[in-house]
């Protein structure tokens, strides 16, 4: 059986309401990447596709050039990097942050997290009173005209067991669609909003504040990476409304296809924190998942994402 036919039974059992996970054969995109030719940092491959653990560099603004460039080079080949025994300071976090474009300023976290003390860096701090909610899969701010490019995230404090976070990849995820779902969703454009996950967390007159100036937004289904011409799914089940130009019905079923698709096990990859460790990850090319399962254990958690482009999608 080659992936693409496991792929497209798995697809034809979800259209006929069938467990897709019960299907079987291999799921396997392309070869991984090269991890040869690095001279400043050593790249060790976490999974076939997503995830590296990076060693050998401390981060900081200072990194010279050719450090940056061999960086640079794995998040693309792997979209998700981790740094082990980073104990920087804020002020390292936000200056590496920075090497890599404007820092974020998300506009809803001074409404939903009381005493956020810098609008650059989102403090998730998690304990018996504060349980965590990231727990869906999703593209950080998809809501916006132009969301994230990439985020760092180092752990502060976590707790002895629980905690992970996955990461799914949503390039590979596309390569194995069968051609009649690509060619469904190739062109297509999908609406985002905020309205029904951070809407929800916020009281109702700031919703109403806010609403004007953070209005649904549309991207298209499948996005182009600017940098390699890769092709990534760009729908998420938290910000992802409906697929415009086609049936309520047929959207939502489609969109849970692609949901359930992303959710494959072949295409993630997760990590068990460690404190100092420091995940920097590809917003445009993979989704994240933040397991609740610690309550009501302490987790503290500090994340600075960078400023990305409008997403483009294939012939544009």
């Amino acid at each position: 059986m080659t992936a693409v036919t496991s792929s497209l039974d798995t697809l034809r059992m979800v259209r006929t309401g069938a467990d897709p996970l019960k299907a079987s054969g291999p799921l396997v995109a392309r070869p991984p990447a090269d991890t040869s030719g690095y001279s400043r940092i050593t790249v060790e491959p976490v999974a076939p596709t997503i995830g590296a653990d990076i060693a050998g560099v401390r981060l900081s603004g200072s990194l010279d050039d050719e450090t940056m460039a061999e960086i640079r080079r794995a998040l693309t080949d792997w979209k998700v990097l981790f740094f082990r025994d980073q104990d920087i300071s804020r002020d390292d976090h936000r200056a590496f942050a920075a090497r890599w474009g404007e820092l974020e300023q998300h506009p809803f976290f001074k409404h939903m997290m009381p005493g956020q003390s810098d609008v650059d860096v989102a403090t998730f701090a998690k304990n018996a009173t504060t349980a965590g909610y990231e727990n869906n899969w999703h593209n950080d701010v998809t809501w916006h005209e132009y969301p994230s490019f990439a985020a760092v995230l180092r752990a502060v404090e976590i707790p002895a067991v629980g905690g992970d976070t996955l990461w799914a990849d949503t390039g590979a995820a596309y390569d194995l669609l069968p051609q009649d779902i690509k060619d469904e969703i190739d062109n297509s454009t999908a609406e985002h909003d905020w309205i029904n996950s951070f809407g929800r967390l916020m009281d109702p007159d700031v919703v109403a504040k806010l609403r004007p100036e953070f209005p649904a937004i549309e991207h298209p289904v499948v996005r182009v990476i600017p940098e390699t011409g890769r092709r990534a799914l760009f729908v998420n089940v938290s910000f992802t409304q409906r697929i415009l130009g086609m049936s309520t019905q047929r959207s939502d079923e489609l969109l849970r296809l692609l949901y359930r698709h992303v959710m494959r096990p072949e295409f993630q990859v997760r990590l068990r924190w460690r404190k100092n460790t420091i995940a920097f990850w590809d917003n445009r090319a993979c989704q994240h998942y933040a397991s609740s399962d610690y309550h009501p254990n302490q987790r503290m958690m500090e994340r600075i994402s960078i400023v990305g482009d409008r997403p483009v999608g294939i012939g544009v």
